[in-house]
């Protein structure tokens, strides 16, 4: 571990995130509204994205540039099975954006109209989130945890997206109540959060 850049990369792991839930936060989104009025409001979805692809990147790259020992390779054939797993979570990571409409998740959206349209979200709970919550945030952990070269770079990077995942999850879920009211919270009482497994 020590030699490793593990250690470094659990810190950027916290900065990122708490870069990420700063920018992604209603309380900022409001205040850069109040200051500069429907600009900030149009853009403020393509500037959280800008931000996030040249954050991503930087986080990611200190797996590669710093030191770093690996734990383990999955073996053959279990190399052949989780793979195959992490395809399919692929697939279903992409298949739960299906709802979100890639332009307005992007905010490209913003760049072909001339006027701020007011957002009208719908609540989905179909497909897959019929058994998540979060099934994109399943899905990525999945295909993440089953990646078949495992390092402490890596694993430091794992964990730290997983707990970003986990605690950004319940600030999502904040806004989503805030947003939909009785709705969410009756269907956040019947769904499990991320695992799709009911406990009770």
């Amino acid at each position: 571990m020590n030699q490793s850049g593990f250690w470094w990369i659990l810190i950027a792991g916290a900065v990122y995130g708490v870069i990420h839930s700063l920018t992604a936060s209603m309380w900022l989104k409001n205040a850069a509204a109040e200051r500069c009025g429907e600009p900030c409001s149009k853009y403020y979805r393509l500037f959280y994205v800008a931000i996030s692809l040249i954050t991503t990147p930087l986080y990611i790259g200190l797996v590669l540039l710093l030191p770093d020992a690996r734990l383990y390779i999955i073996p053959q054939p279990w190399i052949f099975i989780t793979g195959f797993i992490q395809v399919m979570a692929l697939i279903g990571a992409l298949l739960s954006f299906k709802g979100t409409g890639l332009f307005a998740f992007t905010g490209l959206d913003s760049l072909f109209t001339k006027k701020t349209l007011p957002i009208k979200n719908t609540l989905t709970t179909d497909g897959f989130y019929k058994y998540s919550r979060h099934p994109i945030y399943f899905f990525s952990l999945v295909f993440l945890w089953l990646f078949p070269l495992m390092s402490w770079n890596f694993l430091a990077l794992a964990i730290g997206v997983t707990l970003y995942t986990l605690i950004g999850s319940r600030f999502e879920e904040h806004k989503l109540v805030g947003e939909f009211g009785q709705a969410y919270i009756d269907y956040r009482k019947v769904t499990p959060w991320i695992i799709p497994i009911k406990l009770k």
